[in-house]
């Protein structure tokens, strides 16, 4: 995922909640689709992070390059200024680019 084009606030926005759980009928079920995404979303920021972090990882660790990893640095302060794994979330659910369906209604609708 390119963080750089996501256009989720960085900090947080009032919402109207009646338009949030317009689209399943339930704000509960709503947070849960939400709070699902977010944490996929986490995960894959977390792996990303990480992968970048072991490039500039020394074997050899001194105390000069422990304090002076400008690189690890630069890479993590980026990672802290996006939008937290939830405001994105929210933001797709927003957009609808999140696909979703409970099997519990799905077997309902088809009996």
């Amino acid at each position: 995922m390119d963080y750089k084009k996501i256009n989720a606030p960085t900090n947080t926005v009032t919402r109207d909640v009646n338009k949030l759980f317009k689209d399943t009928g339930n704000i509960y079920e709503t947070v849960v689709i939400i709070g699902k995404r977010a944490n996929q979303i986490s995960v894959e920021m977390k792996q990303e992070l990480n992968k970048k972090l072991e490039e500039f990882a020394s074997v050899a660790d001194n105390l000069e390059e422990v304090f002076e990893n400008r690189e690890q640095i630069e890479i993590s302060k980026y990672y802290e200024k996006l939008p937290k794994p939830t405001l994105i979330a929210l933001q797709e659910f927003e957009e609808g680019r999140i696909f979703y369906r409970n099997p519990e209604t799905a077997s309902k609708t088809k009996a």
